[in-house]
């Protein structure tokens, strides 16, 4: 199998459970600006031109994190990443892969949008994204993982996308169970190499 990634961005996940499933796999990574990687275009992988994207060992390309995601729990890891198909368990991990793909990845996404302008990125984040935080640090002060004492793929999600306020200038110090979780996800042998495979610096 092959993962393209980019540094930093929402690959991270994938790659988080990837190992936790104990899979082999290759990383290619994916140059944002010239979308290309050492293989030519990354648009003859997907036309879409967004990471992650995982090129599976018989030529297919399955894309959307939250799609790669279910797509290792359900193939690669004997229902260790997420509840059996079916359960109520399952809803509720689907529940909140959602959110955190919705509400949470697509709002940060803001922030980073050359689009809008440095004074409604603050009154977003003000308004819209420290409501989002609260509500995810309300859970987890009684909850080790979103599933409860399980880890889950949609953990890994989470903390993929709970890396990024920092990089534009959010705060999340005062979110006390955020920031538990986040220590605790880093003690995880996965987390701590796939950070090191994408070079990134200790949070």
């Amino acid at each position: 199998m092959k993962l393209y990634f980019a540094a930093g961005s929402c690959g991270l996940a994938s790659q988080i459970a990837l190992r936790e499933a104990g899979q082999d796999f290759d990383l290619v990574e994916v140059d944002f600006k010239t979308k290309r990687t050492v293989e030519g275009s990354y648009f003859d992988v997907t036309p879409k031109g967004f990471v992650p994207a995982l090129k599976l060992d018989n030529g297919e390309i399955i894309t959307e994190g939250a799609v790669i995601l279910q797509w290792i729990a359900d193939t690669h890891s004997a229902g260790r990443l997420l509840p059996a198909a079916g359960t109520a368990e399952r809803y509720r991990a689907l529940e909140w892969l959602n959110y955190v793909a919705t509400d949470l990845h697509k709002g940060m996404a803001v922030m980073f949008s050359p689009f809008v302008d440095k004074a409604s990125k603050v009154d977003f984040a003000n308004g819209n994204l420290a409501e989002r935080f609260a509500y995810i640090d309300s859970h987890l002060a009684k909850n080790e993982y979103l599933l409860g004492d399980r880890f889950s793929v949609a953990d890994g999600y989470l903390y993929n996308v709970l890396c990024w306020p920092p990089r534009v200038g959010i705060d999340l110090s005062r979110y006390a169970a955020i920031e538990q979780f986040m220590l605790r996800m880093e003690q995880r042998p996965s987390v701590r190499a796939s950070r090191e495979a994408e070079g990134l610096a200790p949070r």
